[in-house]
């Protein structure tokens, strides 16, 4: 039983703070209402309408001036992407002169590697047939011997 009471107790605390609050709640609405009629403006429908337009194209020039920021981040961000194409183009361009020049230089040790090659292999073949040429003769001069050594 005694609990009953503390919670009819609790709950007459409470409905007595809601009430408070409400005629609190109140009160402050009274206190802006007259503070509104006091400061308030009243104009004609014209001037409104002109208020509501001028207030419309305030707030679409803010929309068009936040798109034209972002129009001019985006244009920045692109125009350093090009830089960094022109730069990256200008590095491959670089590094293919550098292949082009390195190919040449193969290419004349090459050609000159081919040009020594032919003139061993020329010096070799007047070696060959000098060779030939002092075989046939030892092989003339063995003949003579036996010949002479026969007889």
């Amino acid at each position: 039983m005694e609990e009953r009471g503390k919670e009819k107790g609790k709950g007459s605390e409470r409905w007595t703070a809601a009430i408070s609050n409400l005629t609190e709640m109140a009160s402050n609405l009274e206190s802006l209402q007259k503070l509104l009629t006091k400061k308030a403006v009243y104009v004609d429908d014209e001037t409104f309408a002109k208020a509501s337009l001028s207030s419309e194209q305030a707030r679409t020039i803010k929309v068009l001036e936040q798109r034209v920021e972002t129009l001019e981040r985006e244009l920045d961000s692109a125009i350093s992407a090009a830089a960094h194409a022109r730069s990256e183009k200008r590095q491959a361009e670089a590094a293919k002169k550098a292949s082009e020049l390195r190919a040449q230089e193969i290419t004349r040790e090459l050609e000159n590697t081919t040009k020594v090659f032919e003139l061993h292999m020329e010096e070799l073949r007047v070696k060959q047939d000098e060779i030939s040429k002092r075989d046939k003769e030892i092989k003339l001069l063995e003949a003579i011997i036996q010949t002479l050594g026969g007889k």
